[in-house]
């Protein structure tokens, strides 16, 4: 077994906080990855805080993982020692429903392992990537392709990007598409830059006024302030697409109104409470759709990354030492960040060796 050095959170009310285990010995199909950077996702804090009562404790979250493998199982040929890698938001999945077959293991029909947090369905506890190692299925990691100087960038990529490239792709969204982003935070800032970068006509959806400035700069090619009557009136019916990223309750009629007919609206924020529901004449009327959307299969998840590589495509990001997760946290509940906490995986290796 390998020992692992991590902070966790060990009851839904304590602060994250040192804790050690083991990881299995890499078997055959496994690599083991010295993690270097770990982002911070919304789905971590809900998660610590057992906000969707379904916390396996004690828990070690963490699933917008990079690093550099250290070893590699007898046969794995994808990567080889010293290579960089990255681990997303699952472990593994069944491999033999329909779903798994298509290359969708995100929507395994007996439920995808998480990177923390075990089975979907129940099972076995899982820990992330708060931690100075993880041992994985070679089949559920990732090929770093991006400079290694914007390493720390590219880990909310694994969940962030993937979680907002996956329906901008399956919906087709390209040159000619005018498509609306909902909310500019860790989500939000990389639905903009993807979709610009994927050539559509970007129309940022924000309560902030004083985020107009930075929605232009990250690639919207509108602003506008969604609590402005009049700035959404002249949005009626002229979006093809709203990728909506916020994960509060709130008035999805509101965007609804904004579609083009047979438009869709895919949400991919979780709230902890369900949002209100829906006018259905909202939909019928347009023949206007509401969809859901869940990260990526690992197909589809090195296709993001190798998109993003190619465009120059990182998040926007504040680092933070493992010490300071607690804090960060909080900053995050309060919307203080720009657009993404990265843990630098460093802090905890210094503070191993020194005790």
């Amino acid at each position: 077994m390998v020992k692992t050095y991590s902070y966790a959170a060990q009851t839904a009310t304590s602060p994250l906080a040192p804790h050690t285990f083991e990881r299995r010995n890499p078997n055959a199909d496994d690599i083991q990855i010295d993690i270097l950077y770990c982002g911070v996702c919304h789905s971590d804090l809900h998660t610590a805080r057992n906000e969707w009562n379904n916390t396996l404790f004690p828990s070690v979250p963490g699933h917008e993982i990079v690093g550099r493998v250290t070893a590699v199982g007898s046969a794995v040929t994808t990567f080889k020692v010293g290579d960089l890698a990255g681990v997303g938001c699952m472990v593994d999945s069944c491999q033999h429903c329909a779903s798994c077959a298509e290359g969708e293991e995100q929507y395994c029909e007996n439920g995808f392992t998480g990177t923390y947090n075990g089975p979907v369905f129940g099972g076995e506890n899982t820990f992330g990537g708060y931690s100075d190692k993880i041992v994985v299925k070679a089949k559920f990691a990732l090929h770093i392709n991006h400079d290694e100087s914007k390493l720390a960038a590219v880990a909310p990529l694994l969940c962030a990007g993937i979680t907002t490239y996956s329906p901008l792709h399956h919906w087709k969204v390209g040159p000619g598409s005018k498509v609306g982003v909902v909310g500019l935070g860790g989500l939000g800032h990389m639905a903009v830059k993807i979709a610009h970068a994927m050539g559509a006509h970007v129309v940022l959806f924000t309560t902030s006024p004083n985020k107009r400035e930075d929605g232009l700069r990250l690639g919207a090619n509108e602003v506008v302030v969604s609590k402005d009557e009049k700035e959404m009136a002249a949005q009626a019916n002229k979006l093809d697409f709203i990728l909506n990223t916020v994960a509060a309750p709130h008035d999805l009629d509101a965007f609804l109104a904004l579609l083009k007919r047979d438009g869709t609206m895919t949400l991919v924020g979780a709230p902890a409470t369900p949002h209100p529901s829906p006018q259905v004449f909202n939909l019928i009327f347009k023949r206007r759709s509401l969809a859901g959307s869940l990260i990526g299969g690992i197909q589809e998840t090195q296709e993001m990354l190798d998109f993003c590589a190619k465009h120059n495509i990182v998040s926007d990001i504040e680092m933070v030492a493992m010490q300071d997760i607690n804090e960060a946290y909080e900053r995050m509940l309060k919307g203080d960040v720009k657009y993404r906490f990265v843990i630098d995986m460093a802090s905890l290796k210094k503070q191993v060796s020194a005790a």
